[in-house]
């Protein structure tokens, strides 16, 4: 069972190599990179190449660990005690499995991603360790022990929002996805845009890698909001002497709201533009 990429997801050789690493080691596989590099995909193009079942848990600040093993939903139960309901009698039906349990019992090795850890409480990851480890749970209510069927291949993304604990770390496989370099970028739009003009993507390109160098960058554009601003570009028809233009007028590239999330890197790169041009003549 290895991966080698997909016709979709362009994959590094680190990557790959991390990706086959976590699957020998049967270790959950850590993945950090600046938002838009492709952390979450990574999972679902990886279930894809395998043929396994993917089981997404997306977690929020709320969240908590024992959400992905098991809910005991007690107020059903009481309400179903109050109108006399049989089902009251059996308690498995007020076990609500949680995304864990899932992968635990998928009849093949299943994909579980666990999407970024760093959003929940410091707590969160600890309070999985035991679970990842043993690959077991026990289900206090009906005194039960949940074994996994078979080993999922895990993948945990993280924003480096918060930092996560050592005891955590050392469980894992740890691999960091670089911002992809001009080739890398080149061949990620080639499988998106396979009919985008050559002199369109190279200005494109090289307006993009300008506008993420600015020093004091708030957010720097990511891959993501690079191919929506092409589809964009695209979709208006513009043209890369368009995007090559220098003028007055034109201080900042066309659609840039694609590529600039807020008023403050707006500001400033128009004050850097002006002021270069001004030095220029």
């Amino acid at each position: 069972m290895r991966f080698t990429g997909t016709d979709k997801y362009v994959a590094t050789e680190d990557l790959m190599m991390a990706v086959n690493a976590a699957i020998t080691l049967q270790r959950p596989l850590l993945i950090k990179g600046e938002p838009g590099t492709g952390k979450t995909l990574l999972a679902e193009e990886v279930a894809q190449a395998l043929n396994a079942p993917l089981i997404q848990w997306h977690i929020k600040s709320t969240t908590k660990a024992q959400q992905g093993l098991y809910e005991y939903d007690a107020v059903s139960r009481l309400r179903d005690s109050q109108l006399g309901d049989d089902r009251v009698h059996d308690i498995n039906h007020y076990l609500l499995k949680g995304k864990l349990w899932e992968a635990f019992e998928s009849d093949t090795p299943a994909v579980l991603l666990i999407d970024e850890i760093d959003k929940a409480d410091i707590e969160f990851p600890n309070d999985l360790l035991q679970e990842l480890d043993k690959m077991e749970f026990y289900v206090y209510e009906n005194r039960t022990l949940v074994q996994a069927k078979h080993r999922p291949i895990v993948f945990i993304t993280s924003n480096n929002e918060k930092e996560l604990p050592d005891a955590f770390l050392r469980r894992c496989f740890f691999h960091y996805i670089k911002f992809p370099d001009a080739d890398t970028l080149t061949a990620i739009v080639k499988v998106h845009f396979p009919e985008l003009k050559q002199s369109l993507l190279r200005e494109a390109l090289s307006t993009f890698l300008d506008i993420r160098e600015l020093p004091g960058l708030k957010k720097k554009p990511s891959t993501s909001e690079l191919l929506d601003w092409l589809k964009l570009l695209m979709a208006e028809d513009i043209t890369p002497e368009v995007l090559h233009e220098h003028n007055e007028r034109q201080l900042i590239p066309p659609l840039h709201g694609a590529l600039l999330k807020n008023e403050q890197d707006v500001h400033l790169f128009e004050r850097l533009i002006f002021s270069l041009r001004r030095k220029q003549s």
